[in-house]
């Protein structure tokens, strides 16, 4: 770890807070009311003053990860989860570094238990991609900033929108070939509400813009690699059902920024059940074994296909999977992945879920109905796009 790098001028908005100014930042941090707040909400019981004291004895990203963030992810994982799981980490060679790419279902944990599952592995951890629509105060940028993260502008006019795109595939690629330092970055922009998750074109076309080459040459350079994410339970289910029935009520419906703060939060704080990432094989042979004349739209079409068939394939189905699929389907294909007792638990969850959309007035039956399709259809969609690679 090279204590002395200066991150360069051109970056310096959207990269990581440097080790050498690590003292200075995790000082302003501390005085934070709001970081005081946030803390105090996921850590109850903490001696705030105690937990100052320790943070300002820490020098660096690496420190700050194993003494503060690994620890923290711990005692969430044993309170909100019912056990994290890792395969495929034989596919990681650690003589390279990655761009990770995964499917989204959870804002914050998504990279977060990735980064720890690695650590625990004797992995370095990645650095993460971040959207600034969720940086709604500067010292919750910071903190990301503290914890490896870069930040993906967002929601910009045309003219800047290309400039940042070139300034964050310039990043991601400094940081793998210079820094040697693997990155984190979902397949699309946003989460996949329904779970039916595919990657994003324009994501991959962003990656390839900087390394000097073509497009095939400047996605070879990063080392793309698919990771399957599969939460047995997704605490934000509910929200994501009232999200598509206030979109249908309303198309020009717009999430606000306290939506994407209850989000992370119910995401962070709720129960997960179980939670598996399936790690895949690299993107590059797939993309080496295309023709030298390969135009533009072929590599981008070879790239997304490989991701996604390597992130529905590496799917953990959970009995609650084939639960919904059948019942949206109106089958009993996969009764025998199931008991009775497992339905009737699914059913009861359902409805707990659903009692928390509380907020919408004259709710119709034809509204709860729809909300009980959509919520099925999240938990069947990875079961669906798993049985179209595999079968």
């Amino acid at each position: 770890m090279n204590t002395q790098y200066r991150t360069p001028e051109e970056f310096k908005d959207i990269a990581p807070i440097d080790d050498c100014d690590f003292n200075d930042k995790i000082a302003q941090l501390v005085k934070e009311p709001g970081f005081e707040h946030a803390i105090r909400y996921v850590m109850p019981d903490v001696d705030y003053p105690k937990f100052v004291e320790g943070l300002l004895q820490i020098n660096n990203k690496r420190e700050f990860q194993q003494q503060v963030i690994a620890p923290f992810l711990g005692m969430l994982a044993q309170k909100t989860t019912s056990g994290l799981s890792i395969s495929g980490i034989e596919n990681i060679d650690t003589t390279k570094c990655y761009t990770f790419i995964t499917n989204h279902r959870d804002i914050v944990l998504d990279a977060s238990f990735l980064n720890m599952l690695l650590w625990q592995n004797g992995l370095p951890t990645t650095e993460i991609a971040i959207g600034d629509n969720l940086l709604v105060y500067e010292w919750i940028s910071d903190l990301v900033k503290l914890n490896k993260s870069f930040i993906v502008k967002r929601n910009l006019k045309m003219l800047q929108a290309l400039t940042a795109a070139k300034q964050l595939s310039s990043y991601i690629h400094h940081a793998i070939n210079e820094k040697h330092e693997s990155v984190w970055i979902a397949q699309r922009e946003g989460r996949s509400k329904d779970s039916n998750d595919f990657t994003q074109e324009s994501l991959i076309k962003m990656i390839g813009l900087a390394g000097g080459g073509s497009i095939a040459e400047n996605l070879k350079q990063i080392n793309l690699l698919p990771v399957s994410i599969s939460y047995e339970y997704d605490p934000n289910d509910y929200l994501k059902a009232r999200e598509f029935l206030l979109k249908q009520k309303d198309p020009n419906f717009k999430k606000s920024q306290r939506d994407d703060l209850l989000s992370m939060e119910t995401g962070l704080m709720q129960y997960k059940g179980h939670v598996h990432f399936e790690v895949g094989k690299c993107v590059t042979p797939n993309l080496e074994a295309l023709s030298i004349d390969a135009d533009k739209a072929e590599v981008l079409k070879v790239a997304c296909n490989s991701i996604d068939d390597m992130i529905h394939a590496g799917y953990y189905i959970y009995p609650i999977n084939y639960i919904a699929y059948d019942k949206l389907e109106g089958t009993q294909e996969f009764i025998q992945h199931y008991s009775q007792e497992e339905v009737v638990a699914f059913e009861e969850y359902m409805q707990k879920q659903l009692a928390k959309i509380n907020d919408i007035p004259d709710m119709s039956d034809e509204d709860m109905q729809y909300l009980q399709q959509m919520m099925l259809t999240m938990y069947a969609n990875p079961l669906k796009n798993k049985l179209n690679v595999t079968q």
